[in-house]
C-alpha cells in the first residue's frame, strides 16, 4: 500500500503538471486584450503598454508560466482582476460553500440509489426493476440545471417550502443555511443517482449470480442476509469508483447548478472570471477543480483496500 500511495502521488504530480500548461496556454491564448479590458476602451496606447509592462504581458510566454508556477508552489495564486484581491483567498472563501454543495449532493444521490439499485437487482426484470430503470432513464436524460429550475418550481414557487436561492453561513444561522441548502443539493442528487444507481444493479445483478451466492441459498440462508452481508459488500467495490466519479462530476458542475440558485461558491466564481477575462482567477479555480477530481478518484482507490482486503497495492500476488 506504501508503495502504491507513492506512485498515485507521482502519477498526481505529473498530471497537475500538465493541467498548468493546458491552464496556462488556453487561458493565454483567448481573444482580447488585458490591458485593455482593464483600462477600458477610450485607454492611450500609452497607458496600455505601461500597464502591460506592469502586469508581465510582453514577457515571453514561458517566462509567465514559469514565474506562474513558482508562485503555484509557494502558495500564491496571483491577483485577480476584477476583484483586486488575491486569488488564494478568494479560491479559500468560495471552496468551502462548493464542497458542502457537492458533498451533500453526493450523499443524497448515495443515499437514494443504493438502496434503489440493490432493490432492482433482486427484483430482475420484475415491476420494481423496470420502475427503476425509466427513473434511472429520466435523470440521466435531463441536465442538472433542468433539475434545478424543476425544484425551483416544485418546491419553492408552488408548495413554497424553501427558498428559491441564496446562502446564508453556518456560523450565522445554521438552520437557514440547510434550508438553503436543500434544494440545489437535493436536484443535484437527484440527477446523480441515476448512474449509481443503474452501476449498483449491474454490480449487484453479477454478485447474485456467483457460486458463492447459490451455496448461501442452498444453505438456508435468508435473502435479506445475502443480500446485505454477503453479496453487497462485493458489489460495491465498482460502486465506489461511480461514486468518486460522481463527486467529482458534481464539484464540476455547479458552475451551472450555482448560478441557478445564486449560490456564491467557485462555480459562480469560475463563470465571473470568464466572463471578465479575469485569467489570474481562471487558471486558480482550473487548478482547484483539478486537484479535486484527482484526490477524489485517489480516495476512492484507497477505499477499494478497505472495502475489500484482497486487494494489493503494489505487493506480490
Amino acid at each position: 500500500m506504501y508503495n502504491y500511495v507513492l506512485r498515485r502521488m507521482g502519477f498526481m504530480a505529473v498530471t497537475l503538471f500538465f493541467v498548468t500548461v493546458i491552464a496556462f496556454a488556453v487561458t493565454n491564448i483567448l481573444p482580447g486584450d488585458v490591458a485593455l479590458l482593464i483600462l477600458g476602451p477610450n485607454a492611450t496606447e500609452e497607458s496600455l503598454e505601461a500597464l502591460r509592462t506592469q502586469m508581465g504581458l510582453n514577457r515571453p510566454l514561458y517566462v509567465r508560466y514559469l514565474d506562474w508556477v513558482v508562485g503555484l508552489l509557494q502558495g500564491d495564486m496571483g491577483q485577480s482582476l476584477r476583484f483586486s484581491e488575491p486569488v488564494a483567498a478568494l479560491v479559500a472563501e468560495r471552496l468551502p460553500r462548493s464542497l458542502l454543495l457537492a458533498v451533500s449532493a453526493t450523499l443524497v444521490a448515495v443515499l437514494l440509489s443504493i438502496p434503489l439499485g440493490v432493490y432492482a437487482a433482486v427484483n430482475q426484470n420484475e415491476a420494481p426493476d423496470i420502475s427503476a430503470s425509466m427513473f434511472a432513464f429520466v435523470g440521466i436524460s435531463m441536465p442538472i440545471f433542468l433539475w434545478g429550475l424543476v425544484f425551483i418550481l416544485l418546491f419553492a414557487v408552488v408548495f413554497n417550502f424553501f427558498p428559491t436561492g441564496g446562502y446564508v453561513p453556518p456560523s450565522e444561522d445554521p438552520v437557514a443555511t440547510l434550508s438553503h441548502l436543500v434544494l440545489p443539493a437535493g436536484a443535484m442528487g437527484f440527477a446523480l443517482t441515476a448512474y449509481i444507481m443503474r452501476m449498483t444493479r449491474s454490480s449487484m445483478i453479477e454478485v447474485l449470480g456467483e457460486e458463492y451466492i447459490n451455496l448461501a441459498r442452498a444453505k438456508g440462508m435468508s435473502q435479506r442476509v445475502i443480500v446485505l452481508r454477503h453479496a453487497l459488500k462485493n458489489a460495491v467495490i465498482p460502486v465506489i469508483t461511480v461514486i468518486a466519479f460522481q463527486f467529482s462530476y458534481a464539484f464540476g458542475g455547479v458552475v451551472v447548478l450555482e448560478e441557478v440558485f445564486f449560490w456564491p461558491g467557485i462555480g459562480r466564481l469560475t463563470l465571473t472570471a470568464i466572463q471578465s477575462r479575469d485569467i489570474p482567477l481562471i487558471q486558480g479555480c482550473i487548478i482547484v477543480v483539478a486537484l479535486i477530481y484527482m484526490f477524489s478518484n485517489f480516495a476512492a482507490d484507497l477505499l477499494y483496500a478497505y472495502f475489500d482486503p484482497r486487494i494489493r497495492y503494489g505487493g506480490e500476488e
